[in-house]
C-alpha cells in the first residue's frame, strides 16, 4: 500500500460528528469526479472510500446510489436518475441556473466541520508523495472555481497552499514538509503527521552525517596532500645541500616530518624537543618547503608534477 492510500485509510476511518459526517459528505462528492445536475459520480481504487461516498450520499440526501467494481479492481459510485440528482444537489445547497460551481460554505455549520470538508476533499483527489522520496501534498480538483476556493479556505487556516493548472486540471498543492505535517493534523491524520516527522528527522540525521564525513574526508585529504608537499620538500633539500644545511630549528622538524609523514601538526609541535604550536610548525614547515623551491626549482617541481598526477 503506498504511502498516500495509508493517509487515506486513516481519514476514512476517523469518526464525524453529524455536522462534520454533512461536510465530509459533501467533500468527497464536490471534489470527486462529477457533481452537477448532469452527472454526479466518483472512482477509486480503495473500496473503503467508494463505501464511505455511497453512505454519506445515503446518510445526507437519501439517495441509494449505484456502487459498481469495474474487472480491473475499480469501484464505480453514481447516481442514476436526474431525480436524484437534483435531490443531491438541493441536499447540499445548489441550485439550477448557477453560472458556475462554487464551494457552498453553508454546509460547513461550525468551525470543525472545515477540517471534514479538506478531509473528504483529500479522500476524493487528494494524493501525498512517499517522503521518503519527496514532500508533496497535493488535491488535484476536476473545477477551476472550486479549486481556487478550496486553496482560499486553506488559506485562511494558513496552510499557505499554492496552485497550478497541469494538463487541464486544476491542482491546490504543498512542498513544504512542516505545512504539509499541519495539513496532515488538520485533516485527521496525526499517525501519518507523524510518520513524515520521523522520516524528515532521519532524512536530516542522515544528511548532516554525510556532510560531516565529507568535510572530514576533505580535511584528511587536504591534511595528507600538505604532508606529501613537506616530504617532497624536504627529500629535495636532503638530496640537494642535506639537511645539516638547515638552521637548526627546521632540522629537528624536517627529520621529524620524514620520519612521521602520518603526523599532524599539533602532534608534530608536541613531539618536538621544545613543544611548539600548531601554527609554529605550519610556519616552519611552509620555510622548509620555499628553501626547497630556492635550492632546486625544477626538480622540486617535477617532484611536485608526479605526486599532483
Amino acid at each position: 500500500m503506498s504511502f498516500s492510500s495509508q493517509v487515506k485509510s486513516e481519514l476514512a476511518a476517523v469518526e464525524n460528528t453529524p455536522c462534520c459526517a454533512h461536510a465530509q459528505a459533501y467533500g468527497l462528492l464536490l471534489f470527486s469526479r462529477a457533481f452537477s445536475f448532469a452527472e454526479i459520480s466518483m472512482q477509486t481504487d480503495m473500496q473503503q472510500i467508494a463505501h464511505l461516498y455511497h453512505e454519506g450520499l445515503l446518510a445526507q440526501t437519501g439517495v441509494d446510489a449505484q456502487l459498481t467494481q469495474s474487472a480491473s479492481g475499480k469501484y464505480k459510485v453514481s447516481v442514476r436518475t436526474a431525480a436524484q440528482r437534483e435531490q443531491v444537489m438541493h441536499a447540499f445547497g445548489h441550485e439550477r441556473g448557477a453560472l458556475t460551481l462554487r464551494l457552498n460554505r453553508a454546509n460547513l455549520a461550525n468551525d470543525c466541520c472545515m477540517a471534514a470538508l479538506v478531509r473528504g476533499a483529500f479522500l476524493a483527489c487528494g494524493t501525498l508523495t512517499d517522503p521518503e522520496k519527496d514532500y508533496h501534498l497535493e488535491f488535484v480538483v476536476p473545477f477551476r472555481y472550486i479549486c481556487r476556493d478550496l486553496a482560499k479556505l486553506l488559506d485562511e487556516l494558513s496552510l499557505a497552499p499554492k496552485q497550478l493548472e497541469r494538463k487541464g486540471s486544476h491542482v491546490v498543492y504543498c512542498k513544504d514538509s512542516e505545512r504539509i505535517e499541519e495539513t496532515l493534523t488538520f485533516m485527521g491524520a496525526p499517525s501519518a503527521a507523524l510518520e513524515l516527522m520521523g522520516v524528515k528527522m532521519y532524512k536530516d540525521m542522515r544528511n548532516n552525517i554525510n556532510r560531516k564525513t565529507n568535510f572530514e574526508t576533505a580535511n584528511i585529504s587536504r591534511t595528507a596532500n600538505a604532508a606529501a608537499e613537506q616530504v617532497f620538500a624536504i627529500e629535495t633539500i636532503r638530496d640537494r645541500a642535506g639537511l645539516e644545511s638547515l638552521p637548526e630549528e627546521l632540522q629537528e622538524v624536517a627529520y621529524l616530518r620524514l620520519e612521521n609523514p602520518e603526523m599532524s601538526l599539533r602532534e608534530l609541535g608536541e613531539a618536538l624537543s621544545e613543544p611548539l604550536s600548531r601554527s609554529g610548525v605550519n610556519h616552519r614547515l611552509r620555510r622548509l618547503v620555499s628553501i626547497a623551491q630556492e635550492t632546486a626549482p625544477g626538480l622540486f617541481q617535477q617532484k611536485k608534477t608526479q605526486k599532483d598526477g
